[in-house]
Parts: C-alpha cells; structure tokens; sequence
C-alpha cells in the first residue's frame, strides 16, 4: 500500500480507537474520527492512504481530488519558513510543498489563501509531499484562447516565476505570460492577479499587461501631478520643458506620460504653465 493513492480494502478487525483494513498483506487503520454514517464493515471499503501526524500509514474514506499522478488547484492554509507551505487537499492532514520547490526569496512565496496546483509525491524516505505542476502539466489542462479575447481583462492565478515573467492560469483555462515590462512588482507564486490581454499567439496562449492602458494611465499620472501642485500651494518648477530626468526623479513617469497627464490638466483648465513654471488655475 502506498501513501498518496486509493486503495479498495476489507474490514479486518474493530480496535477502540478504529477499524483495521486490510488488503491480504498488510493492515492500516481507518480511524474513529475518519468514519462516516455510510460506514458498513461489512462491506470493502475504497480509502485514501496517507501518512498521520506520526509518519504511520493512515486511511480516510475522504477520497481528496489531488493524489499522486492527479492534480488540483489547492489553497494554502500555513506557512513555514523553515519548511516551506501547507496546502488542504481535503483531508484532516495538511501537506507540505518543501522550500526546496519555493522560490529563493522567501517574499515570492505563497501566503495563506493563495492557490497552488498540486499533485502529490514520496521522497526517498517514503514520506508525502504536494508537489506543483509543472509546465507540461499546465499545457495539458490549458484551453486556446480566440483572436476576438484580444484587449479583455482577466485573472490568473500565478504557477511559475522566471527572471524574465511570470507565468498564469487564468479563470477560462488560457495559459498566460507576464514579462517584467508589463508590470510594476513582480507577483507571488499563487497570488491572484489582474491583468489584460495584450497578445493572443497562435497557439492559443496569451500575453497580459498589468499596466493600465493609456487612457487610464493619464487619469492616474494626471491626479499625482495635480496633488502634487495643492501640495505645494499651486505652484511647481515643472513644465512640459523640463528635463525627463527631473520629471522621473520627482513624478516617476517618464517625460511622455508627464506631457499627457500635463496637457489633460491644462485641457480641463485646472492649470496653467508660465516661465518653466506649472501653476494651478483657481479662478
């Protein structure tokens, strides 16, 4: 019998605490807190194998969707950081996703109510672990997404973190690509994050940007620099000259996107500009 799979086994023996199952070569126990009112004794009973809180092979007639070889999305209950994170598969005993498949800077990690996509697996001393799914197992469960999704916005849970993006699942099943220019922070593994789509391949996988588009880019750069000039009392050494050295050490943003959000303030007659100057219009 093997930890982290099903088995179909016969009612042994009663014991104070549980019932023995057999499959012919050895017992397991099927303890009082794992029974249910379908429990008949008298008949074969189809279990999940795992190890308890002791390490000794222990059965549950909670049957979990993730075992070994079946994958599922599951959430993260615990963190550990000399471990790594516990995910609930369904059952009374939380597994561990070691450290050593986590990424390296422990602030990427999951944290409790994040979502991972798991199977499970035994090291070399027999002991169940969850582990992730990899990105062949991502490929085989993805749906192609269509031209028309094209600019939608979407959510993705976050599965692989590589220096140069992450990757997502996102709600439909599209497979989905975050390079690090599309974003402002680079997210958790598991995180659920936002984004739209800027790129649909022939493949049918996709790629997002969790910048806004232009037009509420403008608005947000827009009311940065106006709090900015009331913050001041209504006047600041900034113009649409200015060097684009100042405007991203002071503002962040580059000269372009200064220039946008400064001419709509100027359009809406909040402000104006005089002697490299940008005053707020109180009339």
């Amino acid at each position: 019998m093997e930890a982290g799979t099903v088995a179909t086994l016969k009612v042994e023996r009663e014991v104070p605490f549980g019932y023995f199952l057999s499959d012919g070569y050895e017992d397991v126990l099927l303890h009082h807190t794992e029974i249910t009112s379908h429990f008949d004794p008298d008949k074969e009973q189809e279990v999940f194998l795992y190890q308890d809180h002791e390490g000794r092979l222990a059965a549950t007639l909670t049957i979990p969707n993730v075992r070994i070889g079946h994958y599922d999305w599951v959430e993260v209950v615990e963190v550990k950081k000399e471990l790594g994170v516990f995910v609930n598969i369904g059952i009374q005993k939380d597994m561990l996703v070691s450290l050593d498949d986590l990424p390296a800077l422990p602030h990427l990690w999951p944290v409790v109510g994040d979502k991972l996509y798991c199977s499970l697996k035994t090291d070399n001393k027999n002991r169940l672990f969850a582990k992730l799914g990899t990105e062949d197992v991502m490929r085989q469960i993805a749906i192609p997404a269509k031209k028309e999704d094209y600019n939608k916005n979407v959510t993705g849970t976050v599965y692989r973190l590589l220096l140069e993006g992450s990757f997502l699942m996102t709600t439909e099943g599209y497979l989905a690509f975050v390079h690090e220019s599309e974003r402002h922070a680079e997210p958790r593994l598991g995180e659920t994050v936002n984004g739209r789509i800027i790129d649909v391949k022939p493949d049918g996988t996709i790629n997002l940007s969790f910048l806004p588009r232009s037009h509420e880019q403008i608005d947000t750069d827009a009311e940065k620099i106006y709090l900015y000039l009331i913050e001041r009392d209504g006047s600041m050494p900034y113009w649409d000259k200015s060097l684009p050295e100042e405007i991203k050490r002071r503002f962040n943003m580059s000269k372009a996107s200064f220039k946008r959000a400064l001419g709509k303030l100027m359009k809406e007659g909040k402000v104006y500009q005089e002697d490299g100057w940008t005053h707020q219009n109180k009339q």
